[in-house]
């Protein structure tokens, strides 16, 4: 997912960023050691960072006894629920005309 940041011929919208000396200095340092600009070396790290937060948001891992546990409570037969039986059997607040 990271050819989002590598496409800088179609760069157009401005990002404003303001940063402490000591973050300036950081990052500079960080850009010269991955031999890229400081602006893609900016660009590439938030997408990264973005992304991940994006992933986070659908994926989540769990043990292999976890996983498990989970397809068992999937597989068992459903129980009788009241509450979710009086739930749908109530019409919809934006169905109600």
């Amino acid at each position: 997912m990271v050819a989002v940041a590598n496409s800088p011929t179609s760069r157009s919208a401005r990002l404003g960023l303001r940063a402490t000396p000591e973050q300036e200095a950081v990052l500079r340092r960080a850009a010269d050691v991955a031999h890229k600009s400081l602006t893609d070396f900016i660009l590439d790290s938030a997408c990264l960072a973005a992304e991940q937060t994006l992933l986070d948001q659908r994926l989540f891992m769990v043990s292999g006894t976890q996983y498990q546990a989970l397809m068992d409570l999937l597989d068992q037969p459903e129980q009788p629920n009241e509450g979710l039986r009086d739930l749908f059997s109530r019409k919809a607040p934006w169905d109600a005309a």
